[in-house]
């Protein structure tokens, strides 16, 4: 597969290298298209050739030979347009899955802090409609341009040897037409890429909305999503009429040009034969050929379109191409293996980027292979930040964290995140069948590994009293399911994926008691041997740990197991105290 080098490449070089792969397709396509070409341009040469000679000297036989062989090429000329409308446009849908697929592959190496910042919307547009732009200029630019350029070129090259005077004033004209057709193409692509801007606003809209509708309802705020969408569409709108003003001034030109040249061939052939320096046969030819001439022009009016979309779109795409990675591998960065679980935390502080202040103030903390860390605390004190640190979703702004003594910033990510399973507060299940959900933890599972995963995971019961067992389809992000069902199958994943380092957040908050205490022995189990660490809201599940942090405003405020923070009757004792209150 070829490098391409996003960085210091120009558009045009970017583009063309996607067609180097299919190079076989896009030749046929040109050959396919120079023949229609070919064609296009004989039959007003040979109806030149009948009206001169064959016809006037009542050349019978000849006269029919022609027109068996004009009848023969057109037959050919239309099987070869149906190979170039079927397999140019196959060759476009080709290079533009490549492009799709270098964009969603490329769209996994950026950080979690790229998709904090972008909407999923935005993000959807840029790899379907505006790809689909690109597709169309990758079929029908080369091919309009090769069709046009040959048909124009060689009908003015023709006429020159019919009237040469004639020729010079059409030759004339087509740059008259390129100019002004060029001053509107600026402005048309200035419009197209605000349509592309507003399509991927209203495609944002329309995502979150239909994601939140459960929500909408539940408050009765159709009508305030309503006037929402209709702000986004009046913006969409608004972009739309003026590509389309734009597009109206270069279609009126190109109208007032394709329909003033045949009156300018007649006006000026019209003074040539009457001066006795043309005959009208030839003023027939001019007539054909000028016919010849309107099909090329439009392609080239619609190719302008075509291009300004798809320059749109390919730059917007070149743009994403050309973001770096906020976290990256080190040169020669380590693979992680054989991990203990000994995690060192050392004076880190953090801060995301679209806040002002630290999330984390000099926290350090060192876990034993095999400790059951807790974290607890208020909302909003840091806790998950921290966890989020030590598979580096994010990097620490000040400190290092290590496992097994090595930094996390010296290993790669993909080996560091392999010896770490995380189960978040927040669930996400893919809409897919509860089997490939829990598969999810490790891709070349077995059906067996995939059940006794579930069994651990105290879910196989509920499963195989679902009418269609382990090929339940969950729905949208699950929302078939139950919460406690949900989260289940998400721990049922860490089971089947089997990490040497355990992060629980919240892993056990949407579960009843009777199921969160068999989760918890599961949990147990598990944690048997290995790291783990578990933010936790509910303080009864954590008070078998074998050390409890409190974390407050950033900082370890308190750090001990249940009963030597419930005797020193600080931050831990309080919050316990609150929810037994409560209880």
């Amino acid at each position: 597969m070829e490098r391409r080098d996003f960085k210091s490449w120009g558009l045009f070089r970017i583009f063309i290298s996607y067609f180097k792969p299919h190079m076989g397709l896009f030749l046929l396509d040109m050959a396919c298209a120079l023949f229609i070409a070919l064609v296009d341009l004989a039959f007003p040469y040979l109806s030149r050739l009948c009206l001169y000679e064959l016809i006037p000297d009542n050349m019978f036989g000849a006269f029919a030979a022609v027109i068996g062989i004009i009848v023969a090429a057109y037959v050919a000329r239309s099987f070869l347009q149906f190979v170039v409308t079927y397999w140019g446009h196959g060759f476009g849908i080709l290079v533009e899955a490549d492009i799709r697929e270098d964009l969603f592959s490329h769209l996994q190496t950026l950080s979690v802090s790229f998709f904090d910042k972008n909407r999923t919307g935005h993000l959807m547009s840029r790899l379907t409609s505006e790809l689909f732009d690109i597709t169309e200029l990758a079929h029908h630019g080369p091919e309009d341009i090769f069709i046009s350029g040959v048909t124009i070129l060689g009908a003015i090259a023709i006429l020159f040897t019919v009237q040469w005077r004639l020729a010079l004033l059409m030759l004339l004209l087509i740059p008259i037409f390129l100019a002004v057709a060029n001053l509107n193409r600026v402005k048309l692509m200035e419009t197209s890429r605000g349509v592309k801007r507003e399509t991927a606003s209203i495609n944002a809209d329309i995502e979150s909305s239909l994601s939140g509708m459960r929500t909408a309802k539940a408050f009765t705020n159709e009508e305030a999503e309503h006037e929402k969408f209709d702000r986004a569409n009046d913006r969409f709108r608004v972009s739309k009429k003026a590509q389309y003003k734009a597009m109206g001034r270069f279609q009126a030109s190109l109208e007032f040009f394709t329909s003033i040249m045949p009156v300018t061939v007649i006006a000026y052939g019209g003074y040539l034969i009457m001066r006795g320096t043309m005959d009208y046969r030839d003023l027939i030819t001019f007539t054909l050929y000028t016919s010849t001439f309107i099909n090329p022009i439009r392609k080239l009016a619609n190719l302008s379109e075509m291009l300004v979309n798809g320059t749109a779109g390919l730059s917007r795409f070149v743009e994403l191409m050309r973001l770096e990675p906020e976290l990256k591998d080190k040169p020669g960065a380590r693979e992680l293996s054989g991990v203990s679980g000994r995690i060192d935390v050392e004076d880190v502080s953090f801060t995301y980027e679209r806040e002002d202040g630290e999330v984390l103030h000099h926290v350090t903390l060192h876990v034993a292979p095999g400790e059951t860390v807790a974290v607890v605390g208020p909302s909003g004190g840091g806790k998950t930040t921290l966890c989020s640190l030590i598979p580096r979703f994010y990097d620490v702004t000040e400190g290092s964290i290590s496992i097994d003594g090595q930094d996390v910033r010296d290993v790669t990510q993909q080996s560091l995140r392999r010896s770490i399973g995380v189960v978040q507060q927040d669930v996400f299940l893919f809409a897919d069948s509860i089997m490939n959900n829990i598969r999810y933890g490790r891709p070349d599972a077995t059906d067996d590994e995939v059940a006794w995963a579930a069994r651990r995971a105290e879910i196989y019961d509920d499963i195989m009293a679902m009418p269609r067992g382990f090929d339940t389809y969950v729905g949208e992000r699950g929302v078939l399911l139950s919460g406690g069902q949900k989260q289940r199958i998400s721990i049922a994943r860490i089971f089947l994926k089997n990490p040497p380092v355990l992060i629980l957040d919240e892993a056990t908050s949407a579960l009843d008691s009777v199921t969160e205490a068999k989760i918890q022995r599961a949990f147990d189990e598990l944690a048997r041997g290995r790291t783990t660490l578990i933010i936790a809201h509910r303080l009864s599940t954590v008070r078998a740990a074998s050390r409890i942090l409190v974390i407050r405003d950033g900082v370890i405020t308190e750090e001990g197991t249940h009963e030597q923070l419930m005797a020193k009757n600080g931050d831990y004792a309080r919050l316990y105290n609150t929810q037994n209150l409560h209880m």
